[in-house]
């Protein structure tokens, strides 16, 4: 049996942040800022295109050095040279974790198991590349000879999450004469509103499963091959209406689909890390193949950002020990995550997966139950809907919660003054979270009394700021890859495997038992506890 890790609380780092915290936990922003004018000039970082402000943080030059201390103690430098190296650092399931290797320029070398894998992933890139031309010149029709219109990924987790999410960034930049949708959820009303405006004729599948086993990839998937084959009645259609992002060749010949349209990926590529590989084709479909080796270059130069800078100027870095700093010493539950751009709508869905699934861990490399908190829950909207909506939490609820404010500098829709209103409520968001109203500011205000309280803002509510001037393909990656390594500096750090998901696993092992036990036509015995055992009960009994 498991017992309980003590190797991080008991180092002479973590000990020396105790105490720090201690010191500092009651000091107000309003404090630090005093003391020190230059500090927001001086607490930044950039690079990889990105400026990040991390001043509006409840830390010191003490707090930031101790931080690092802990970093440093961790092992990150070689836990950094050994996943670049492509050791086998996802250790419960002996792979390496090169997703680095996926955006890397041709000619580069990175290797697993003394093999370089570059000239491969590019051999695949530039597979997809050809096909996408295809498909966005027309040249690809369908079974009838006529030209997709439509294209559907049929995927899950970060077979959907990945592409769905970067093709609402990305959106400006694709083509509009192509519907691009996506079907993950198993729930039937996914797939038909869908599917139920499209001519089966017009619309290419493209069915993302790395085993072509996944249970709610495969189902859409025959539905998808139902639909297809009850207008165009022949099996034939198959071949020209699908196309697979897979290894298994045999399952995905089986399924109907031509093996030379299918594109692999390595497991060495956890899904939530995959958008860069053949996960990505619907996306280089939407965009093209240049803007999609754009967003490549952008995830590489936040790559080498990470591996060659400096800790106390890295990015991930920092942004990793600022929110360890809170989940740890100040048991914040929570990172609310803020784009004020319209097309990062689901980026912080997309961050949910990447972050709580790679670090929801409770036993550490050593299989002991930590002692400590790991992985925050990850949330957000964009601004400014989210203003009108759980902003007053923040503002002046009882839970503390650090926010991770995203802009631009420029829009790629500018329409009179709406940029400015949208960045100026960015900046004004994470001033008045930072310094609040005392109740005298509120009175001077010559308010009612008895408002007074209530107009009253706390405030050293903390937040970081990052920057960019334009929302690119380029940025776009270096955001994804900033957040993807400062998920790995925390996991590193905590001592915990981000690379494995053994928790998805279970809750799929039991759906496959209680399938057969709905399906069956006489009712079947049931072994589960006696609320299951209701549940399944009940819903035979209503399903008919």
């Amino acid at each position: 049996m498991a017992g309980r890790s003590s190797a991080l609380t008991q180092s002479p780092s973590w000990r020396a942040l105790e105490d720090h915290y201690q010191q500092v936990r009651d000091v107000h922003l309003r404090t630090l800022f005093a003391e020190d004018p230059e500090r927001g000039n001086r607490m930044v970082a950039e690079g990889a295109g990105l400026y990040l402000d991390y001043s509006k943080n409840r830390i010191t030059g003490e707090t930031l050095r101790l931080l690092l201390q802990l970093a440093e103690q961790s092992g990150l430098g070689a836990r950094i040279e050994a996943m670049f190296n492509g050791d086998k650092i996802n250790f419960t399931e002996q792979r390496a974790v090169l997703h680095v290797a996926l955006r890397a320029p041709r000619g580069a070398t990175i290797l697993v198991d003394g093999k370089n894998v570059v000239p491969e992933v590019h051999a695949v890139l530039d597979k997809m590349a050809a096909f996408s031309e295809k498909v966005r010149s027309g040249t690809w029709r369908g079974y009838t000879g006529m030209r997709v219109r439509n294209v559907i990924n049929i995927g899950i987790g970060g077979s959907d999450l990945g592409p769905a999410m970067a093709y609402d960034a990305l959106r400006y930049y694709s083509d509009r004469d192509l519907t691009v949708r996506f079907v993950s959820n198993v729930d039937s009303t996914d797939f038909v509103e869908a599917t139920r405006d499209l001519d089966p004729a017009e619309t290419l599948f493209i069915v993302s499963s790395k085993t072509f086993t996944t249970l709610e990839t495969l189902t859409n998937a025959h539905s998808a091959r139902e639909w297809v084959l009850r207008s165009l009645r022949d099996d034939a259609a198959v071949a020209k209406h699908f196309v697979a992002v897979s290894t298994n060749a045999t399952e995905v010949k089986k399924f109907g689909i031509d093996t030379e349209n299918m594109f692999e990926f390595w497991d060495w590529v956890g899904g939530r890390y995959s958008l860069p590989s053949a996960i990505g084709l619907s996306l280089m479909v939407a965009i093209g193949p240049d803007n999609f080796r754009q967003m490549l270059s952008g995830y590489h130069e936040m790559d080498e950002h990470f591996r060659t800078t400096p800790f106390e100027r890295n990015l991930p870095v920092l942004a990793a020990l600022v929110g360890l700093w809170y989940d740890d010493f100040f048991d914040a539950q929570t990172l609310a995550v803020l784009p004020y751009d319209h097309y990062l709508g689901r980026f912080s869905a997309y961050l949910q997966q990447l972050d709580m699934e790679s670090n929801g861990k409770h036993v550490d490399f050593d299989g002991n139950v930590v002692g400590y908190q790991t992985g925050p829950i990850v949330w957000g909207t964009p601004g400014t809907n989210g203003q009108h909506a759980y902003f007053q939490l923040i503002h002046q609820g009882t839970k503390l919660i650090p926010c991770d404010f995203i802009g631009f500098s420029q829009t790629l829709n500018p329409l009179g003054r709406h940029h400015d209103l949208l960045m100026a409520n960015m900046f004004a968001q994470t001033e008045a979270l930072a310094f609040g109203k005392t109740g005298e500011e509120a009175a001077s205000e010559g308010i009612p009394q008895y408002q007074v309280p209530h107009r009253t803002f706390e405030g050293n509510r903390p937040t970081n700021t990052i920057l960019a001037k334009r929302l690119t393909p380029a940025i776009l990656g270096s955001l994804i890859a900033m957040y993807e390594h400062k998920v790995f500096v925390q996991g590193t750090i905590w001592r915990i495997n981000s690379f494995d998901q053994w928790g998805v696993e279970l809750g799929k092992a039991l759906a496959l038992r209680i399938i057969p036990e709905m399906e069956a036509r006489e009712s079947p015995q049931l072994l589960h506890d006696s609320s299951t055992n209701t549940l399944i009960e009940r819903y035979r009994r209503e399903r008919l």
